[in-house]
């Protein structure tokens, strides 16, 4: 498979900061590539390198088949950029921020108008078409941004943590416009704070921590690196606690994690959803009443904490970036 987006040994410093340390990665065409990483990890450097907003100290890199520090006018042509912070004109209309792009992208009047309203309506702005952008929430200005980065029907997309400040319903919106997008050919680099946006919309995944990609794979590949499937278990009487984890070490691979607060026990097991029965029938005849039992696989919470050694919720560290003209603004 072609890969629309290649980088090779990235390095940049920022004073005594090292932001990336030898990055490489590759998108295969169509796909979607989630990059993700603590805060300071090197995600927006990367996505400002490969959208010709930044220069690296060193290493290479080609979007399209085109070197980014030797052909960055026509990488322009063919990316659209949505960063963190919504780069739009307030003292523009929704539809003439819209109208604008086009025109900048050297669309034609009425192709621009055209794209202008058919970007609109698939934001559920139409309504808001016609208003100043300052009298826009928040959601909305973001809505309006990724819409934009769309003017120009780019066929690589650069996501800086498109759905970041988004209400759930706004984020399913944007989610489907995604999967839309990558359904039509279009490919991918998406950032991301939410896990879940990353298990639900990346075909692979790459972590990286201070500058060095540190994992890459697919969602579940991750996972297994975690380990196995966790059975928890609440047990209702305090005092069968210890039958319980004694019952519980039959099934499982490691001893069992006792909670003494919530009389949650936990225990790595092999075997799935069928040992549930034998689990419970187990406990019974321990003399074990309990109050729930799940079986939980890892998620992408529990992969990121385990690689990186922080959490994945981060704040915005840096400032919005003027864009070249024909690149949408980003962070």
């Amino acid at each position: 498979m072609t890969a629309a987006i290649v980088a090779e040994g990235l390095v940049k410093t920022y004073g005594d900061v090292k932001a990336l340390d030898g990055l490489d990665l590759q998108v295969p065409e169509g796909t979607v590539l989630g990059l993700l990483g603590p805060n300071g990890a090197g995600k927006t450097t990367t996505v400002r390198i490969l959208s010709t907003l930044l220069t690296p100290d060193a290493g290479s890199a080609a979007v399209a088949g085109l070197d980014v520090l030797r052909q960055p006018q026509e990488v322009r042509r063919r990316i659209g950029l949505s960063g963190q912070y919504a780069a739009v004109d307030e003292n523009l209309s929704g539809q003439e921020n819209l109208y604008m792009v086009g025109r900048l992208y050297h669309l034609g009047r009425a192709v621009s108008r055209q794209r202008a309203g058919e970007l609109l309506e698939q934001f559920d702005l139409a309504e808001a078409g016609n208003r100043l952008v300052k009298t826009y929430s928040g959601g909305m200005r973001r809505r309006l941004d990724l819409a934009a980065s769309l003017v120009a029907r780019p066929a690589i997309m650069f996501l800086d943590e498109p759905t970041t400040g988004l209400d759930p319903r706004s984020r399913l919106m944007m989610w489907d416009v995604i999967s839309r997008l990558v359904r039509g050919g279009a490919t991918l680099l998406l950032t991301t704070q939410y896990l879940e946006e990353a298990d639900r919309l990346a075909d692979s995944i790459v972590v990286v921590d201070k500058g060095r990609v540190i994992a890459r794979g697919t969602s579940d590949e991750l996972k297994a690196q975690v380990g196995g499937e966790r059975l928890e278990v609440v047990v209702h009487d305090p005092d069968t606690v210890g039958a319980a984890v004694q019952a519980l070490g039959r099934f499982g691979s490691e001893v069992p994690v006792v909670e003494e607060r919530t009389r949650r026990i936990t225990v790595p097991v092999i075997g799935g959803a069928k040992l549930l029965a034998d689990v419970v029938r187990e406990l019974d005849g321990a003399g074990v009443t309990i109050d729930d039992i799940a079986l939980r696989r890892p998620t992408l919470d529990d992969v990121f904490l385990t690689l990186t050694g922080h959490a994945a919720e981060e704040p915005l560290d840096e400032e919005p970036v003027l864009a070249a003209p024909g690149v949408r603004r980003g962070r």
